[in-house]
This record gives C-alpha cells, sequence and structure tokens, in this order.
C-alpha cells in the first residue's frame, strides 16, 4: 500500500514549489553544517535516468577560489551584455551573483565517464544533464524549506572553471550554487521585479495532440 500524505503536506509541497526564488541577495551568516548535509542528501536523492547519478558537488571552501569565480562570473557577465545589443547596459545593472555574499557555495558538475550510460542516452545524450539538473531543484526546494535561499549561476566559462577546480577530462560544471540566509524572500521572481520578464501564461505552453493545439487543456 502507499504511502498516503495528509492534505496539510500535500499542500506544503505545492508551497515550497511556489515560493522557491533564484536568490542574488543574502546576509551574512554560516550555514549549519546538518542542513547542508540534508541538502546534499535531498540533491542525491534526485532521479537520474539509467541511475548513472552524474552529479558531482564540490565546496568552495577557500576564499580565493571565490575570488577567482567571481572574476570568472563578471567576464561572463560582460561578454554576455554585450551579446544582448541594445539590452546590454539593463543587463549590466542586474545583480547577477550573490558570491561574495553567501553562506555557502558550491559548483555542481557533470562527472567523466557518462559515455558508458547508454541506458536513457542513447538517443538523448543530454539526459545526464536533465538528471543533474533534478538534483540541483530538489537541493533548492530543500534549502526553500530550510528557509534557506539559494541562487543558480551560470554565467561562467566551463572550460576555464574546470581548469579552476582540476576537474578530470570529460567533467564539466553547470552550475554555481550560492546558499546562504536572506532578510526576505522575493515576492516574485527577480527578474520580473527588475522588468527584464515575466512568466508566461501556462495555456500558451500547453498542447493537445499537436504543437499548435495549445489551449485546448480545458482544466488549466
Amino acid at each position: 500500500m502507499s504511502a498516503v500524505f495528509t492534505q496539510q503536506e500535500i499542500d506544503s509541497v505545492y508551497r515550497v514549489i511556489k515560493e522557491r526564488r533564484d536568490v542574488r541577495h543574502f546576509v551574512p551568516g554560516a550555514v549549519d553544517e546538518a542542513v547542508i548535509a540534508r541538502l546534499l542528501q535531498a540533491a542525491h536523492q534526485a532521479p537520474s535516468v539509467g541511475y548513472m547519478q552524474p552529479w558531482r558537488f564540490i565546496r568552495i571552501a577557500s576564499l580565493d577560489l571565490r575570488e577567482a569565480i567571481i572574476n570568472l562570473v563578471e567576464a561572463e557577465q560582460r561578454n554576455t551584455a554585450e551579446a544582448l545589443g541594445e539590452r546590454g547596459a539593463e543587463f549590466m545593472r542586474l545583480k547577477v551573483e550573490g558570491i561574495r555574499e553567501c553562506g555557502a557555495l558550491f559548483v555542481v558538475a557533470l562527472a567523466d565517464g557518462r559515455e558508458a550510460h547508454v541506458f536513457g542516452r542513447r538517443t538523448l545524450p543530454e539526459m545526464d544533464l536533465a538528471s543533474v539538473a533534478c538534483a540541483i531543484q530538489n537541493m533548492w526546494l530543500a534549502a526553500r524549506a530550510e528557509g534557506l535561499g539559494m541562487g543558480w549561476v551560470s554565467l561562467f566559462d566551463p572550460e576555464q572553471l574546470a581548469q579552476l577546480l582540476a576537474m578530470p577530462q570529460g567533467a564539466r560544471p553547470v552550475a554555481v550554487l550560492c546558499l546562504g540566509h536572506v532578510e526576505q524572500f522575493y515576492p516574485r521572481p527577480m527578474l520580473e521585479l527588475e522588468g527584464w520578464d515575466t512568466r508566461r501564461e501556462l495555456e500558451s505552453l500547453v498542447a493537445v495532440d499537436s504543437w499548435s493545439n495549445t489551449g485546448g487543456q480545458k482544466t488549466l
């Protein structure tokens, strides 16, 4: 017999999903080690295609490494601003990371040797990356439930970051995760608050039977 959750427990799951935020603003303070252990365990319980478990978490303890990662992020922010053209100046005004302020910092990487996992990857080789994303989302939701903010930073050169952290051939960093205490959680996603974009209507993203038949799901 499957476990039955109470309505309160069910509501809590949906609330955590709804109130999760990509956090860029932190207040000083170390993160309790027992909480970090729980968050990593939550990440490790994520599903993975073919049970490959391709995630690797590197905790950044060195302040010098933090500064080096900040330099990589700032360089990529400038490159991204240039690529954005007319929105470049607007992008440069955004706070895109909280690496210096956060209480704990992690780099998440795809492990090497993924080619051995054909199960689930023969036609969709990117499923290893999807598995890592599931692990990050688990950690993100658990952090929100613990009252901690987390931000996913993707502005960096993967080869330079891999070299900085002495990753083996074939491994690839996919995320810099900032974790820490917050004064408050954003009432809406930060990029909405900053006017960068808005969340699309769900009806426009759900189709029935064919790509173009959107808005046909009457239950939404």
